[in-house]
């Protein structure tokens, strides 16, 4: 069996490679592991609202419960809302059944540990190893895991709006982030795309409650149309449905809502590079930038460097993807950083991105600053990058190659001051990325054309 653990939970085709005896082997041994030492432990359980969700849910609660956790279903949530459930009501641990922004046939698992903290590499491999020695340990009779409802709540001694009903927990959801929002929207409007996704339904009440005029477009779940066509991947609709209604902007989620894309009143598209300058800078305006420090990844647009630099405040960089981001911000006590494709992290409100509180603070910015986001966001210059994807049989052999440095050091020696390259393997595919940034559009393309070159030929 080869790593179950990609760079954001085990993840695949629903009923192939993601089956429910696999699922329930997972969420068993995670399980086991995280509620170690806990009388009566309590796991937090949602799910994007694909259609294979159900299935898995019920495989995941399953395992869960043989394992002895009781168990919370929260039913169709974001992502961050499930990490900060968790924490909330002192669960060991928390379980996200989604896909993110994969079409539908996929699905996957995301496990927070207690707190709503997403899982170290230690934890995953103590994981795995569990699930390959089929060691999950099943209790009986009594030690057996509930699933609850209004008395199983009271004999767990938790207080939770509504008795741990749905409407109960994304209500408190809800209030959390318009609190975290800390501005009145009245005189926004807004168009939320929410991609069928999870945030169908708690997004645009969120951005009503906190005052914004909101027009919801594909906010219609069947189960089958989720990411189909739109939301933060696909961002057409959007752009044509700001300028129809004449509104502020547009907020465009993924499917778990973890992630959020923004086009401004002319349809012009806001990424997470531009997202993170404007929020950054009014941090740093307040003096609640920690350390007037920022976090991105190796990904972002050597305008982001520039834009900060500019404004006196530090930009650190992690590898890609938003657990490395997480680290980062842990490790120095930052509170803010994020990612160029849209997931945001504001460590002083939760524990993983949020795209709804990502839209909410980012008109909150406007609000505050009667400014548009055109013109907030014209604080990011950004420099032409291209990006080439090859195919390569070994992409750990093909980066790390001799000849490929060498071809790098060549390559960054022309470019001088004016850009920069990054060259690195897939987290997910057997490919090489090739990114050349450079204040010469034509330049940054024949770079990258030859480096791509080179490395297929390895």
């Amino acid at each position: 069996m080869g790593r179950l653990f990609g760079t954001d939970g085990v993840r695949g085709l629903a009923n192939e490679s993601l089956s429910p005896e696999l699922a329930l082997r997972v969420s068993g041994a995670a399980a086991q592991i995280l509620s170690r030492g806990k009388e009566r432990a309590l796991a937090v359980v949602g799910r994007d609202p694909r259609a294979s969700g159900e299935m898995l849910e019920a495989a995941v609660t399953a395992g869960l419960t043989a394992a002895g956790v009781n168990v919370l279903s929260v039913g169709v949530l974001p992502t961050p809302a499930v990490a900060y459930l968790t924490g909330l009501y002192d669960a060991c641990l928390g379980v996200m059944i989604s896909a993110s922004h994969n079409p539908m046939p996929d699905n996957g698992i995301k496990i927070f540990a207690a707190g709503g903290h997403k899982l170290d590499d230690a934890i995953e491999d103590r994981i795995e190893a569990l699930i390959a020695e089929d060691a999950t340990l099943r209790p009986i009779g009594a030690g057996i895991g509930r699933v609850l409802n209004a008395s199983g709540a009271r004999d767990h001694g938790l207080v939770i709006p509504n008795q741990y009903s749905e409407a109960g927990t994304h209500e408190r959801y809800v209030e959390h982030l318009v609190e975290a929002t800390g501005q009145d929207l009245s005189g926004l409007t807004v168009v939320v795309d929410c991609a069928h996704g999870a945030a169908s339904e708690v997004g645009p009440a969120a951005y009503r409650a906190a005052g914004g005029t909101v027009i919801a477009i594909n906010a219609e779940p069947d189960g089958l149309n989720i990411n189909d066509g739109c939301g933060s991947t696909h961002l057409e609709q959007i752009q044509h449905a700001v300028r129809e209604y004449d509104a502020d902007l547009g907020i465009a989620h993924d499917g778990d809502a973890d992630r959020t894309l923004a086009v401004d009143a002319d349809g012009a598209v806001v990424d997470g590079d531009a997202i993170l300058a404007i929020l950054a800078l009014a941090m740093h305006e307040t003096g609640s930038l920690v350390q007037n420090t920022l976090v991105a990844t190796v990904m972002s647009n050597l305008g982001l460097h520039i834009a900060m630099r500019e404004a006196g405040i530090t930009l650190r960089t992690t590898a890609v993807g938003d657990r490395y981001v997480l680290e980062e911000l842990r490790r120095g006590g930052y509170n803010l950083g994020g990612e160029q494709s849209g997931h945001v992290v504001f460590p002083d409100y939760g524990t993983t991105g949020d795209g709804i509180l990502t839209g909410l603070k980012l008109m909150a910015r406007m609000a505050q600053t009667e400014r548009t986001l055109a013109d907030l966001a014209s604080v990011l210059q950004t420099v032409p990058q291209v990006l080439v994807n090859v195919p390569v049989t070994d992409k750990a052999t093909v980066a790390a190659a001799p000849e490929i440095r060498e071809a790098v050091a060549e390559a960054e020696r022309a470019l001088g001051d004016s850009g920069r390259i990054l060259l690195r393997p897939s987290g997910t595919e057997q490919l090489v990325r090739v990114m050349v940034e450079a204040t010469d559009p034509v330049q940054a393309q024949q770079l990258a054309d030859d480096l791509a070159k080179r490395v297929a030929a390895v």
